[in-house]
């Protein structure tokens, strides 16, 4: 049952970066019971729902969270152990069906930072990666020389 405590602080802190992996939420329980194909025509996650809303509370730990598969288990006539080593053997926590990027037609074209020209082409480094504020505004220098000059600091030097 060791695996089973890995892949519930897996799974808790998958889609929650504050979680501290000692307590998982109704949707974390869901979403790792769609994966591991626990959920059929009987089971469903109403019925995760009901279960859960028992405990009154928004999240459950370890401890908690095996009395609800005990709870949910008998309710629908399922073996524990069954729902408990689908739960252990199902990977880890991943996602399915995300959306991806597309590559159609001028997309691509579009959004290669390498062929931009002019002043958009100043919004970006080599790399293509976004300069972020000094890539869209033209920022004053404040140092009292004009714009653009490029002796800046040299006067004093040339003038002793």
């Amino acid at each position: 049952m060791g695996s089973l405590e890995a892949q519930f602080t897996a799974f808790s802190k998958f889609g929650d970066s504050k979680s501290d992996g000692k307590t998982i939420t109704l949707s974390q329980i869901d979403k790792w019971m769609k994966q591991a194909e626990v959920f059929d025509k009987k089971l469903t996650t109403t019925d995760t729902g009901i279960e859960f809303g028992k405990f009154k509370a928004k999240v459950i730990d370890l401890k908690t969270f095996n009395q609800f598969l005990e709870n949910l288990a008998k309710a629908k006539g399922y073996a524990v152990d069954d729902i408990k080593k689908k739960l252990v053997n199902c990977g880890a926590p991943g996602t399915s069906h995300t959306t991806q990027a597309v590559h159609v037609g001028g997309v691509d074209r579009l959004t290669d930072t390498s062929k931009y020209t002019g002043t958009h082409k100043e919004r970006f480094d080599e790399s293509g990666k976004g300069k972020g504020i000094e890539g869209r505004e033209d920022r004053q220098d404040g140092s009292g020389y004009v714009q653009n000059y490029k002796g800046q600091g040299t006067y004093d030097k040339t003038h002793k």
